[in-house]
Parts: C-alpha cells; sequence; structure tokens
C-alpha cells in the first residue's frame, strides 16, 4: 500500500499526484488538513526520517510561530508534537510505501523509488 500525504492546494504535492497517476501507480491520497494526523503515523515517519527533513523551517507556518514555541523544536518527541498541533508545518508531500518514507517530491527520486 502507497499513501503519499499532504494538502491537495500545495504545488509539490500536485506534482507527486500527476506524477504518480501519469504512471499509473496505485496509491491512496491523505489530506492530513482534512482528515487529520495520529501520533502512531507522525512516529512510523519519524523511524524512517529525520524530524528534522519533515519539519519545514522555510514555509510561513513555521515562520508564524512565536520565537519560543520554535526553540522548544529540539528533538523528534517536540517536532511530533509540534506537526500533530500544526500539521501544515510538515514538508510536503509524505511518501509512505511498504519500504521506505520519502519527503519532499522529485521525479528523479519517484523514479528510482518505482524503478522507473
Amino acid at each position: 500500500m502507497i499513501t503519499l500525504y499532504g494538502i491537495p492546494n500545495c504545488d509539490t504535492v500536485k506534482k507527486a499526484r500527476t506524477w504518480l497517476a501519469d504512471r499509473q501507480q496505485d496509491f491512496t491520497f491523505h489530506d492530513f488538513k482534512k482528515q487529520g494526523l495520529d501520533a502512531a503515523t507522525v512516529q512510523d515517519w519519524l523511524a524512517h526520517v529525520d524530524w528534522e527533513v519533515l519539519v519545514n523551517k522555510k514555509g510561513t507556518t513555521w515562520r508564524g510561530l512565536p520565537d519560543e514555541r520554535k526553540a522548544a523544536v529540539v528533538d523528534a518527541a517536540s517536532a511530533s508534537a509540534l506537526m500533530l498541533e500544526f500539521p501544515s508545518v510538515i514538508k510536503r508531500p509524505v511518501l509512505r510505501t511498504p519500504d521506505s518514507c520519502q519527503v519532499g517530491f522529485k521525479p528523479e527520486q519517484y523514479q528510482q523509488i518505482f524503478n522507473l
């Protein structure tokens, strides 16, 4: 089972969804703003990807946080709490395959993942 996590209006997520659909890759899209996120999902990602990759420090959500809140994000546990509270702080998309977890989208990266 392949799941692509993100929000539908994100340009990078749109590119990833189009790439997968154009190559007839069977996947489920999980809109984490509408469908939410649970701690188990975030923990699963963190088992495969460093929290500093998952937290998008260049995005508007991160930049809008108070400085003391940003300073409190120092490890996987504090990053997990932040991602659960503010899912839009997550770098998108997150692609979960049976074998891996990838963050972001680059066509060449996806070609490698799907052996195309």
